[in-house]
């Protein structure tokens, strides 16, 4: 393998109740890629009567949550009054700030069916100047998300700018973020949008001209040049994400991301003391973890 990239392998967390997803950032080798510092995959997964993997209200601030779904369907609350059904294709973006605490949960409609879920969710921090800007949340519909043919690729620009086109979905810095498809033996040349960038290879491996990148994994890609991505003896999908570099280092604890460790301190105080606000109808709530951050 060239040493020019960097491969993420991941592991495997359980969120509960055997609902594993594969975590990929934050890692020792790399704790962010353009602004993106968390990048969970969940799935796919057959959800069954009686089986709900919700997950209960808990707050976040400094960061922006970004949820993309392959397959299924999760329903989204917050403390602002946000009430949406997320479904594949579509981008939500919630940005926390000074504050927000949500749950996502199975939708009515689907506790008595079985089906898959499939999906992303990545955090992006906040730019220093906007990590106490007012929570909010905003959900962009599938159809809304720009879609082109880049040589043997489909591609679905999900946040960002390239090729001519924009995503309707508003950032903080620049950022990207791409859905791709390639047939068997596919080739798709990714140029350098933007400073850095990573490649995540969703259900089978890829070829890259940097070095090999098996499923499930993620490869962080060399600067300023074009990539060439193939696909092997089957089709894969892959997701591109990147952007340019945080103004400065970020601590990460639990769902707190901030460049100051005092505000964290703060956050977790504000949590204990459920002073963050509450998602309207819910009662229940997602404890802070017993080993507390130290600054």
């Amino acid at each position: 393998m060239s040493a020019s990239l960097l491969t993420l392998p991941g592991h495997e967390k359980d969120l509960g109740g055997g609902f594993l997803v594969r975590r990929v950032l934050p890692a020792a080798a790399q704790r962010a890629v353009g602004p993106f510092v968390f990048f969970d995959h969940f799935g796919p997964v057959t959800e069954t009567p009686g089986r709900a993997h919700d997950v209960r209200p808990h707050p976040h601030i400094g960061l922006a949550t970004v949820t993309y779904l392959f397959e299924g369907a999760q329903m989204h609350r917050d403390s602002v009054g946000s009430l949406q059904r997320i479904e594949p294709g579509a981008i939500n973006w919630m940005t926390a700030g000074r504050g927000i605490v949500h749950s996502e949960r199975k939708p009515d409609d689907l506790l008595d069916r079985a089906y898959d879920i499939h999906g992303l969710q990545l955090w992006a921090a906040l730019p220093r100047a906007h990590e106490e800007d007012a929570p909010s949340f905003i959900h962009t519909p599938a159809s809304a998300i720009p879609a082109l043919q880049v040589g043997d690729a489909g591609v679905r620009l999900l946040i960002g700018e390239a090729w001519g086109l924009r995503s309707p979905v508003a950032v903080y810095m620049p950022t990207l973020y791409l859905d791709v498809q390639l047939p068997a033996g596919g080739l798709f040349d990714l140029p350098p949008l933007v400073a850095q960038r990573a490649v995540y290879a969703v259900d089978a491996a890829l070829q890259l001209d940097a070095g090999d990148l098996p499923a499930r994994q993620m490869g962080v890609l060399p600067e300023g040049r074009t990539v060439a991505i193939r696909a092997g003896a089957q089709a894969a999908r892959l997701v591109v994400i990147g952007g340019a570099p945080l103004d400065g280092p970020r601590h990460m604890w639990w769902n707190f991301v901030s460049s100051r460790k005092e505000r964290i301190v703060q956050a977790a105080a504000d949590w204990e003391a459920q002073r963050m606000g509450q998602v309207p109808g819910e009662t229940e709530f997602i404890p802070l973890p017993e080993r507390r951050f130290v600054p």
